[in-house]
């Protein structure tokens, strides 16, 4: 059964998917939302495996709140809106739904998270600490450009774009992506999130303070929040 969250702020569309969840058999609702900072106060309390996210709403819209989640569930994007399907996808949504959704389309998303899900469930203890691979290719200026795994110092997040930092060059590599759609190439060990704004290559750590990661010279910051993931690796 997966746990999931409703957020739209049209009560009239907010009604319409709370009856489509409650029809499908393994979903269960755990709150219907009218806005972003009420759906925030409900995942600082309770778990969540997916959430139905309208983008257009007052105040924080759907995208600007996907990206305030340190690590966001499984999200299903529901909007009058195509011109955001390219910025969903960055933020590696499940599935992109244009209103009004037809019960099979609704039905056909959930199915892709339900798959998500259950091959989650399934992987063996150790499967997220998989290898990353030896390379990936990103966008840049319209060219795709490879990356090499090994050659990566650091990944830097801004507001829209991550620089990849890379010891070959002294010129990152600048491309426009979630930092939760990198972390996700570069997997632990190998790669620590140290920070919501860096991840950090683990062979390159010289040294480690109290609220920095040292590669060399240069010092990086490292959060409260991510200190655990620092400290699982590091104590493998």
């Amino acid at each position: 059964m997966m746990q999931c969250l409703a957020i739209d702020d049209e009560k009239l569309v907010l009604d319409l998917l709370e009856d489509n969840i409650r029809q499908v058999p393994y979903l269960h609702l755990v709150k219907a939302c009218r806005n972003a900072l009420e759906a925030t106060a409900v995942l600082q309390t309770t778990p969540v495996d997916l959430i139905f996210l309208d983008i257009q709403m007052p105040g924080l819209n759907g995208l600007q709140f996907l990206q305030t989640l340190p690590t966001p569930p499984m999200t299903i994007l529901i909007t009058a809106y195509e011109q955001y399907a390219l910025e969903g996808y960055n933020l590696n949504v499940v599935d992109y739904l244009l209103k009004p959704v037809s019960f099979e389309r609704f039905l056909k998303a959930c199915n892709k998270a339900q798959e998500k899900f259950q091959w989650q469930q399934q992987a063996t203890p150790g499967a997220h600490t998989a290898a990353a691979p030896d390379h990936f290719f990103v966008n840049v200026e319209y060219t795709l450009v490879k990356v090499v795994t090994d050659d990566i110092l650091y990944v830097e997040g801004l507001k829209d774009y991550v620089k990849i930092h890379i010891a070959s060059s002294k010129k990152p590599v600048i491309t426009r992506m979630s930092m939760k759609a990198i972390e996700e190439k570069l997997s632990p060990p190998r790669f620590v999130r140290t920070h919501k704004s860096f991840i950090i290559a683990t062979n390159k750590i010289t040294a480690i303070k109290r609220d920095l990661v040292c590669l060399g010279e240069l010092e990086l910051p490292l959060s409260e929040f991510y200190k655990a993931n620092l400290d699982k690796v590091i104590h493998r």
